[in-house]
C-alpha cells in the first residue's frame, strides 16, 4: 500500500512541478527575452530532476530494506531461538515476511507466526523512512531542476538526452537479459559437470537420473536419448507436417486463390498460431493419440502404447504450419513483379514459373520461417508431456514413447529434490544444450538468409 502512495505522490509532484516549470518558462516568451527551448522541454526536464533520483533512491532502498529489516529482526530477543545460521534460518525469516504479508497463509515453523508482527512493524518502520527519503530526494531534484530555469537553459537537449539514454537502457534489456540466461546456465552446467563427465552426458544412452546412486553416476545421465527424441519429434516428424502443408498453403494463398478467399482463409489459418499448447496438448492426448494406437493394432501390432512420438509430432506439425505459411507468404508475395511476369512472357506456365522462378527467389524467407519453425518445435513441452510420454527410447519406429529435452527439464526441476543435486543440476545442462541448439539455428539461417538474398537482390 505504501508504495502505492510513493508512487501517486511522485506523479503528483512530477505534474506540479510540470505545470510550474511551464509557466516560468512562459513568462520568458511573453516577457520577449531570448529561449532556446520551447516551454514544454523547461516542464519536462523539472519533472524528470524530480521523478528519477526519487525512483533511483526508492529502488535502492527497497534492494537493501529486507537486509535491514532481517538484522533488526536478529537483535529481537525473540530471535535468540532461532538457529544461528543456514537454510533453516533463512526459511523461517521468510516465511515470517509471508505470514506478516498474509496473516491467513499456512505456517510450517511455530516460532514464524510469533516473528511475523513484529517483521510487520519493521516493514512498516523502514517503509516510512524510505518514503522520507524518496521525498528528500524528490524535493532536493526538483530544486535544483528549478534552479535551472533560465531563458539560454538548453532544456531540449537535455530532455532528448535523457529520452536516448531511456530508449538505450530499454534496448539493452533483451541483451542483458540473454547474458544472464546464457551466464546461470553456463554457471550450473559446470557445477553439473563437476559430478558427471560431459563425455558421458553428451554420448551416452541410458538416461535415468532416479537411479543415480554413489560416485559413479555418469552411467545414468546419458543424454542422447533426450536430443534424438527432440530433434526426432521436433524437427522430422513435425517438419514432414508443417513444411508441405504451410510452403502450399502459401503457394495457394498467393498463386491461385481469389481476393475474397484469400481475405477468409489467411485468418483463418492465422488462428492456429494463436491456440495454446495445452490445447493441442490435449487434443493430441485424447484424439490422434488414441487413433494412431487403434491404427496400429488394427495392422497387427501388439499391445501399441497411446503414448508416441507420432502423436505428438504430428499435432506439433500442425501447431507450427503458420510460422511456415505466414513467412512463406510474405517472402512469396515480395517477390518483384517483374520476374514473374518475365518469366510468364519468356512462354513458362505458372506451375515453372512459380517452381524456377518464385520459389528460388523467395528462400530466404522460406528457410528463416522453417528454422523459426524447427525452434519454435524443439522447444515445445505441453505436446510432448501430454501425447510423446516419459520414456528416453532411442529409436526409429514413431509409435513408440520418447522424451524430449524440454519435458525432462520441467520434470527435473519440479519435486522436492536438492536444488544443488546431479539430478536437478542436469536440467541446466539439458538447457544449455537446447540454447546452443537453438542458436546454431538461427545462425544457419541467417547465413543461408544473406546468401540467396544476395543471389537475388
Amino acid at each position: 500500500m505504501i508504495q502505492f502512495a510513493i508512487l501517486s505522490a511522485l506523479v503528483a509532484l512530477a505534474v506540479v512541478g510540470w505545470i510550474i516549470a511551464r509557466g516560468k518558462a512562459r513568462m520568458f516568451v511573453r516577457d520577449g527575452v531570448s529561449t532556446w527551448s520551447r516551454p514544454e522541454y523547461h516542464a519536462a526536464h523539472l519533472a524528470l530532476w524530480i521523478v528519477v533520483p526519487a525512483l533511483v533512491g526508492w529502488l535502492v532502498w527497497s534492494a537493501i530494506m529486507p537486509s535491514l529489516v532481517d538484522g533488526a529482526l536478529s537483535a529481537l530477543p525473540i530471535a535468540q531461538q532461532l538457529p544461528a545460521a543456514g537454510f533453516e534460518r533463512a526459511s523461517i525469516f521468510a516465511e515470517a515476511r509471508m505470514l506478516a504479508d498474509n496473516p491467513d497463509a499456512g505456517s510450517f515453523y511455530p516460532i514464524a507466526k510469533e516473528l511475523a508482527g513484529p517483521v510487520r512493524e519493521l516493514n512498516a518502520r523502514y517503509s516510512l523512512i524510505g518514503a522520507v527519503v524518496v521525498a528528500i530526494l524528490a524535493f532536493a531534484g526538483g530544486a535544483w531542476g528549478f534552479s535551472r530555469l533560465r531563458a539560454n537553459f538548453p532544456a531540449r537537449t537535455w530532455v532528448e538526452r535523457a529520452i536516448m539514454l531511456l530508449l538505450l537502457l530499454a534496448s539493452l534489456v533483451a541483451i542483458l537479459t540473454t547474458f544472464g540466461i546464457v551466464a546461470s546456465l553456463v554457471y550450473e552446467t559446470g557445477l553439473f559437470f563437476g559430478h558427471v563427465s560431459p563425455l558421458d552426458f553428451l554420448t551416452g544412452t541410458h538416461w535415468s537420473p532416479g537411479a543415480a546412486v554413489g560416485d559413479d553416476i555418469g552411467d545414468s545421465f546419458g543424454a542422447v536419448p533426450l536430443f534424438w527424441g527432440t530433434l526426432y519429434i521436433g524437427a522430422v516428424i513435425a517438419m514432414v507436417v508443417a513444411i508441405p502443408l504451410g510452403l502450399m498453403s502459401a503457394i495457394y494463398l498467393t498463386q491461385y486463390a481469389s481476393a475474397r478467399a484469400r481475405r477468409w482463409i489467411k485468418p483463418m489459418l492465422e488462428i492456429l498460431a494463436g491456440v495454446p499448447t495445452v490445447v493441442y496438448g490435449y487434443f493430441a492426448a485424447l484424439t490422434v493419440a488414441p487413433f494412431i494406437r487403434d491404427v496400429a493394432a488394427s495392422l497387427g501390432r501388439d499391445n501399441p502404447s497411446s503414448e508416441s512420438a507420432l502423436a505428438a509430432g504430428l499435432v506439433m506439425g500442425v501447431m507450427i504450419i503458420p510460422f511456415v505459411s505466414s513467412m512463406a507468404d510474405d517472402s512469396i508475395a515480395a517477390v518483384p513483379s517483374a520476374m514473374r511476369d518475365g518469366s510468364l512472357a519468356m512462354g513458362a506456365t505458372q506451375s515453372e514459373t512459380i517452381k524456377r522462378v518464385l520459389i528460388p527467389a523467395a528462400l530466404p524467407g522460406i528457410v528463416a520461417g522453417v528454422m523459426l519453425a524447427v525452434s519454435r518445435a524443439i522447444g515445445e513441452t505441453m505436446i510432448v508431456v501430454m501425447a510423446a510420454g516419459a520414456a528416453a527410447n532411442l529409436t526409429l519406429d514413431p509409435l513408440e514413447s520418447m522424451t524430449t529435452v524440454t519435458f525432462q527439464i520441467v520434470q527435473l526441476l519440479t519435486g522436492d529434490q536438492e536444488f544443488d543435486s546431479p539430478k536437478t543440476l542436469s536440467a541446466f545442462a539439458l538447457g544449455l544444450i537446447l540454447f546452443t541448439v537453438t542458436l546454431v539455428l538461427n545462425i544457419v539461417a541467417l547465413r543461408v538468409v544473406r546468401r540467396f538474398r544476395e543471389a537475388y537482390d
